[in-house]
């Protein structure tokens, strides 16, 4: 039974989505910029498939095609969805994702979250080597550190 007819509907249909999406689909071909910046698009694609058929008995046997073999009918069919997602820009010492919908805040707390805390690690190593009080705090008569009484 490895000959029959729907295995026949489902490689043909395999084949075809083959042919549609392959890796450039997904991650798309590189674009430079004049400055040097390197743009890359990104997809998510999906695809379904489905085939299906049946065998009809005949009421006379002399109607079979073949010795033990019925008439065959069936069908298949496939669908590919290809959605933008976003750009990898490559540029400048750093890699970021620009995506094309979602929360745009949120993506930039997180692209900057680095630098935040670059710099809190630069503020506590200053205050370590001043010993441990804030710049600007002074105590004097009437006054506690960071505050007046």
């Amino acid at each position: 039974m490895s000959d029959h007819p729907i295995e026949n509907l489902m490689k043909t249909a395999m084949e075809s989505i083959k042919e549609m999406v392959d890796v450039n689909t997904v991650v798309g071909d590189p674009v430079e910029t004049p400055d040097g910046t390197v743009i890359i698009p990104i997809s998510r694609v999906s695809c379904g498939f489905a085939a299906g058929g049946g065998e009809y008995e005949t009421l006379a046997p002399e109607n079979k095609t073949e010795i033990n073999k019925l008439p065959f009918g069936g069908g298949s069919g496939a669908g590919v969805s290809v959605q933008p997602m976003g750009f990898l820009v490559v540029g400048k010492n750093q890699v970021r994702l620009l995506p094309v919908d979602g929360n745009m805040v949120i993506d930039r707390l997180i692209d900057v979250a680095p630098q935040v805390l670059n710099q809190v690690q630069s503020l506590l190593g200053k205050n370590k080597n001043n010993g441990g009080t804030a710049a600007g705090t002074t105590a004097g008569p009437n006054t506690m550190a960071g505050g007046s009484i």
